[in-house]
């Protein structure tokens, strides 16, 4: 297991405890300004301290979390979960599959007036 420390990396953190899966997509994270330690953007080589409020963006999702562990190795899952409080909210539910067009079988090709039509719902510019 790895050996508790005052302060470790921001970037080290977030892949020890596993919020990404590798130490290099959590650097690329804070470059692009998707990590906060409360309520500021930082670096990757930002320290990180019991307490802290780490926000990371992923996708459409936030996760918060505050600091109850500093590690700089990563740690196995049960051990990670042990490392910090998860405040973060649930996660947005799925818009699941776009709706396909249906038609009746036999119907045979649409018409120009029917290719419009479906055009005109679907939004696409029509040529």
């Amino acid at each position: 297991m790895a050996v508790d420390e005052a302060t470790a990396r921001v970037d080290s953190w977030i892949w020890s405890v596993r919020l990404t899966k590798t130490r290099a997509l959590a650097a690329a994270a804070c470059r692009a300004g998707h990590v906060r330690i409360n309520g500021e953007r930082v670096k990757p080589a930002h320290p990180v301290k019991v307490g802290d409020e780490v926000r990371v963006r992923q996708d459409d999702w936030t996760r918060v979390v505050v600091v109850s562990r500093v590690l700089s190795k990563r740690v196995g899952a049960s051990v990670a979960v042990e490392c910090f409080v998860d405040n973060s909210p649930p996660r947005p539910a799925a818009l699941g599959p776009a709706p396909v067009a249906v038609r009746e079988h036999g119907a045979g090709r649409p018409t120009k007036r029917d290719r419009r039509a479906l055009e005109q719902l679907f939004g696409r510019p029509g040529g």
